[in-house]
């Protein structure tokens, strides 16, 4: 079980680091936990020093791998080194590059290579097999919907909760198979119940009934895409279930923000792939920025911020208007 893999991951951390890493699979959320426990028994066990090299393209100088080595002396700083693959594609000077770092890995410098989901031909090629060999690999495999409840009800006994079957596969149903949803709800459940609670489908229901009126990654889809006849189905679901759009303003706040940080990295000549973690561009979000990018431009997205801080002071009484028909004017034409 999926869950049960990254359990063992976790553990195996509580060892001195080995030398080597690798991190690969399709679920982003796991991949972004495992990375996050790495980092953290790093920096317990005194590796210091940290370098991230992105290996993006195929414009990426693998000669670097070889200047990180000759820069490591024998009574050097303790070294954290990532390497970040966002195509999982190395190329021939790639793989030998990681095939020889891997096999020979220099003196205090503990390395994880970050992949996506691997190609077959990837995923059976030389410079794979080495690393496997001698690195520990976990691959962060997509959770099933068959598996979603067990992992559901996993995620809850770390705080201390159980849950009837029938409460985990509820909560299943309505995350849809987002992980990073499901992680938000168990995080909510674990604040509003106590250790050895044990929560009932009926307690589920209205907990994560709020997941049904309002996903904020459905939203930003809808406006992100130019989908205007899903954003107005959504806009009146939510503003039937809510008095005032508070979260719904804040999550379209956020969103714009993301973009101009990613318009300005854009014209840095970086992707919304190589961003992805720093940016939270998960679960095809990435797609959906690139896609709204193509239709706003910065002065657009501004501008929006400027009608997102005038729908607050809405929302709070401070200045006339209808907070909703605001919100919704503002999406909307964000949409267009």
């Amino acid at each position: 079980m999926p869950h049960a893999a990254a359990d063992r991951f976790t553990a195996a951390l509580h060892a001195p680091l080995q030398a080597v890493y690798v991190l690969h699979g399709e679920e982003e959320l796991l991949r972004l936990e495992a990375l996050d426990a790495l980092r953290a028994a790093a920096a317990a066990q005194g590796f210091h020093e940290r370098k991230r090299l992105l290996a993006e393209g195929t414009t990426f100088d693998w000669s670097a791998l070889a200047a990180e080595r000759q820069s490591t002396g024998l009574f050097a700083e303790k070294k954290w080194l990532e390497i970040h693959v966002p195509s999982g594609k190395v190329g021939k000077n790639g793989g030998d590059a990681l095939a020889e770092w891997a096999t020979h890995p220099p003196d205090n410098t503990a390395t994880v290579v970050v992949l996506p989901k691997l190609e077959r031909a990837q995923s059976q090629s030389k410079w794979f097999a080495v690393l496997s060999k001698h690195a520990l690999t976990y691959e962060c495999k997509a959770v099933t919907p068959a598996q979603l409840p067990a992992w559901i009800r996993a995620r809850l006994q770390r705080y201390g909760l159980n849950a009837e079957s029938e409460a985990a596969a509820l909560i299943a149903q309505r995350v849809e198979g987002n992980l990073l949803a499901a992680k938000q709800e168990i995080d909510k459940l674990a604040l509003l119940y106590p250790q050895g609670h044990l929560l009932t489908e009926a307690e589920a229901a209205d907990t994560v009934a709020d997941v049904a009126r309002f996903d904020a990654f459905q939203l930003a889809a809808a406006w992100m895409y130019g989908d205007s006849t899903r954003l107005m189905r959504l806009l009146d679901n939510l503003s039937a279930a809510e008095s005032d759009p508070v979260l719904p303003l804040w999550a379209l706040a956020d969103d714009i923000r993301t973009l101009l940080r990613l318009s300005a990295a854009q014209k840095q000549g970086k992707s919304a792939a190589a961003l992805r973690q720093e940016l939270r561009l998960w679960n095809g979000k990435d797609r959906a920025a690139e896609a709204a990018l193509r239709r706003l431009t910065p002065a657009r997205l501004t501008a929006a911020l400027i009608e997102c801080a005038r729908t607050d002071r809405q929302i709070k009484g401070a200045e006339a208007g209808d907070a909703w028909a605001s919100f919704k004017r503002l999406i909307i034409g964000l949409s267009a």
